[in-house]
């Protein structure tokens, strides 16, 4: 017997059917909203993510050399592969470009509570589009699929910040600051103290004043943007343009969501207007529900043309999402269901598979016995499966020309003619039947 891999999960049917039902709630979302579903490959090259993160990310990658010589990996995100595919065929395709899919992605980390080294999320994509309303309309799906899944604003709350905000106002301080190391010690400010956090700000550059001062002015800020425009107008425009998304998510009726947080900061490089992160809103579960925001330079750097793009990644397995549907209550129900059993008496198969098929023409879903059992023993597998009706095809019926129909929750049953079964009805009853 060997042991699973540690950080990767198996999911047996009770659960699946709960992520199913997250999985067809997130899609059918991005569908209302006219994503369309792409495919894209498990693998890229490593270069691709060394290129964009520096040779250190390789230790959280699974990365290896194939059989054809070449230093591969399993892709840790999809941004970078949806940039180079739009990159790729940039020209032919209608703008806005508005994508969606979701799929398995692998990242080399200490195993923990709703992150595993293999997890599946929902990407959502838009390109072409820099208007604020594109913003606002990524802010808007990821309200929608939250809600759509139960939740309410007593539940989550959208963390809203502006990385180019974050840049002028470092760009701002005398000195030679180092502006990435210091939005991504922002990106930290939450997981470390405040002692800790202002070293980090001056391993990137600042001063001790100046530190002090840059985390006040992001206190501040959360309240009033003014303030920051009253300390450099080099923050103007950035700041008109969170506003503007904020007003947009307004129309959207999805504001009351969102609350400017300019500590929020995504620790990815290739952010670069207004940035987002998903948070439990009574703080049981610390870590980000998903993240998402604008990276307008991504597909310039696959060598596309400049092309802004906007998007989001909410967690649909292997994540905190679960963790917060389970937090509040509303994880759907693990087990699942059987619209009908067609159980066979005697060598009835001919008629019990023509029954079966008849009804899964109608989009239902029909078990039958594969296994040669007895009567008790397939009335108790179609209990286990919470079969909701049993079709007994048996060979005392057959000689009237009968079947019997069964309703497992309530246990009444009743006769029907072969020819009359499923009749002119979608569904078929007990009650349809008894009427006639």
């Amino acid at each position: 017997m060997y042991d699973g891999i540690k950080g990767f999960s198996e999911v047996y049917p009770e659960e699946m059917t709960a992520y199913r039902e997250v999985i067809d709630t997130v899609e059918d979302t991005a569908r209302g909203y006219g994503f369309r579903e792409i495919e894209t490959p498990a693998m890229e090259p490593a270069e691709m993510y060394i290129e964009k993160s520096g040779e250190e990310i390789v230790e959280e990658l699974y990365a290896f050399e194939d059989k054809g010589g070449r230093h591969v990996a399993l892709t840790p995100e999809l941004t970078p592969t949806v940039a180079r595919m739009v990159a790729g065929r940039s020209q032919e395709l209608a703008k806005p470009i508005k994508w969606f899919s979701t799929r398995p992605f692998w990242r080399y980390e200490e195993p923990q509570q709703g992150r595993f080294r293999e997890f599946y999320q929902t990407n959502v994509d838009i390109f072409g589009a820099s208007d604020p309303a594109a913003d606002a309309e990524i802010l808007a799906f990821g309200a929608d699929t939250l809600t759509g899944l139960g939740l309410t604003a007593d539940d989550f709350e959208f963390r809203v910040s502006h990385r180019d905000i974050l840049g002028e106002l470092l760009r701002s301080f005398d000195g030679d600051v180092d502006v990435r190391a210091a939005i991504r010690a922002v990106d930290k400010s939450e997981k470390v103290d405040r002692h800790e956090y202002l070293r980090l700000l001056e391993d990137a550059g600042l001063d001790g004043d100046q530190a002090e001062t840059f985390v006040d002015l992001l206190a501040a800020g959360n309240d009033d943007l003014g303030e920051l425009v009253a300390f450099t107008d080099s923050v103007e425009s950035a700041v008109e343009n969170l506003q503007a998304v904020l007003s947009a998510a307004d129309d959207y009726g999805v504001r009351e969501y969102c609350d400017v947080s300019l500590e929020t900061a995504r620790g990815l490089d290739y952010y670069t207007g207004v940035v987002f992160e998903c948070f439990d809103a009574e703080g049981e579960i610390s870590r980000a529900i998903f993240g998402g925001g604008r990276y307008d330079d991504l597909i310039e750097s696959y060598g596309g043309p400049e092309m802004p793009a906007v998007g989001v990644a909410p967690g649909v397995m292997n994540s905190t999402l679960p963790l917060l549907l389970e937090r509040a209550g509303v994880w759907p129900a693990e087990e699942f269901t059987t619209d009908y059993y067609v159980l066979q008496v005697g060598d009835t198969r001919p008629v019990a598979a023509k029954v079966a098929r008849q009804l899964r023409e109608r989009g239902h879903i029909v078990e039958g016995d594969v296994a040669g059992r007895g009567f008790g023993a397939q009335l108790d597998y179609a209990d286990s499966i919470n079969a909701e009706t049993v079709v007994i095809v048996g060979e005392q019926d057959l000689e009237n020309d009968e079947l019997t129909l069964k309703e497992m929750a309530s246990g009444d049953q009743i006769q029907v003619s072969v020819e009359a079964f499923p009749g002119e009805y979608d569904r078929p009853t007990l009650a349809d039947f008894r009427s006639e």
